[in-house]
């Protein structure tokens, strides 16, 4: 059953007291990026630091006395967690959440603190998704789906109303994709008020199965599995989502890498000041990777916040890198006194700032006169940095690689 702009608004009315109407705030910085007038959907400001809220609650609001006295289950790698966790204690339910074993902390404990049973369960959600669904048959469970649910998709479509009340002349709105309940909802509530708005979709390089399903390929699911976009890896979406909504709707979908996510998580933290968690941030990836005609007005859909902190300094060192102003330049020199001073006083004339400094003179392929030096240096950019290694080069050292093995 597919849902109308009627099935939305009602969502809406159901889920105000309870869900927030986020703020749609315009970036200078993001625009310039882009060459297009950007705002960003502050839904990682949303109670419970996501989205998910609003479908899990317009679903627990629909359940009968009975069903919530059995308590209801659900699998997530964390954000639709916490709405279910979140909506259950609103509706007086029990909640029983099954997540995989690599979901990042923060959303388990976050899960927990909502008053839910967290069960840990599998590598990927697929895992969890099976084990809950086992739990539902043996249980007797109520089993609240994180997308393939159509009042789950009118929950999430009330993002949707905001944008187009907000914003009535948005030309696009760029949006992430996992399961795809988000981008469905959404692009159905904007289809219906103005269908020339255009949709794009963006998911990860690890989670790429609707992607594939949209350009018509063979479902292909990449091994392993892990990603800093833990709240989009869907490894098999439904084709029910597909041919219901996005083929209907979206304009495109573009995939992503971790590094290329790192960078965008950066970029928010440091110049639009916001904390996004990677499966938010993919749609400044995607944009500046796709190259999209956004039109005039665009709205890129922050869909959440909760970033695990053990994960933000890899992220911030990785993104930095990306962008070529945080770099590990390796250098193999001759073993004699003044050799370390000479190549810091190189670093410190470029006005680049030293981070970490080793020294290793028994790695394999050194001869007993040499000893390899490697750097942890703070740049201003990509053009520093090549300046950089092109001085350490010129001053006589024996070998210069970047960041590990690229040579420079």
């Amino acid at each position: 059953m597919t849902i109308s702009l009627k099935d939305i608004t009602e969502a809406r009315s159901k889920i105000k007291e309870v869900a927030i109407h986020t703020p749609l705030s315009h970036s200078k910085s993001t625009s310039d990026l882009l060459g297009a007038d950007v705002f960003l959907k502050l839904e990682n400001q949303q109670r419970t630091g996501s989205f998910k809220i609003r479908g899990s609650l317009n679903k627990m609001l629909s359940l009968s006395a009975e069903q919530k006295s059995h308590g209801v289950v659900a699998s997530s790698a964390g954000n639709h967690a916490q709405g279910v966790a979140f909506s259950a204690n609103i509706v007086g339910a029990k909640a029983h959440i099954v997540m995989p074993e690599t979901a990042p902390l923060v959303k388990v404990m976050a899960t927990q603190g909502y008053g839910a049973e967290v069960i840990q369960y599998g590598r990927v959600y697929d895992d969890s998704y099976k084990r809950a669904r086992e739990l539902e048959e043996s249980e007797g469970y109520v089993f609240i789906h994180p997308y393939d649910d159509p009042l789950v998709i009118a929950g999430q479509g009330t993002i949707g109303l905001e944008l187009m009340e907000d914003l009535p002349d948005l030309d696009s709105v760029v949006i992430p994709i996992g399961g795809g309940g988000l981008i469905s909802g959404v692009s159905t509530a904007i289809k219906a008020i103005n269908p020339r708005v255009k949709i794009f979709g963006v998911v990860s390089e690890v989670s790429p199965g609707m992607k594939q399903l949209f350009e018509g390929k063979k479902l292909d699911v990449p091994p392993g599995g892990l990603t800093i976009a833990d709240g989009i890896s869907v490894k098999k979406p439904t084709e029910g989502i597909l041919h219901d909504y996005i083929e209907k709707n979206v304009e495109d979908i573009v995939s992503v890498s971790d590094d290329e996510i790192a960078a965008s998580i950066v970029f928010f933290l440091e110049r639009a000041k916001t904390v996004v968690e990677g499966s938010g941030a993919v749609v400044l990836a995607g944009a500046q990777k796709a190259r999209w005609d956004l039109g005039k007005k665009t709205a890129l859909l922050l869909s959440g916040g909760n970033i695990d902190l053990n994960l933000i300094s890899k992220v911030i060192e990785r993104g930095l890198s990306q962008k070529g102003r945080l770099v590990r330049v390796e250098t193999v020199v001759a073993d004699r006194p003044g050799t370390l001073n000479r190549l810091t006083q190189i670093i410190a004339a470029h006005e680049a700032n030293i981070i970490e400094v080793s020294h290793d003179r028994v790695r394999a392929g050194l001869s007993v006169s040499e000893t390899a030096i490697t750097f942890l240096v703070e740049t201003k950019g990509e053009e520093h940095c090549r300046r950089l290694v092109s001085a350490i080069k010129e001053s006589g050292v024996k070998r210069v690689l970047l960041n590990g093995g690229d040579q420079s």
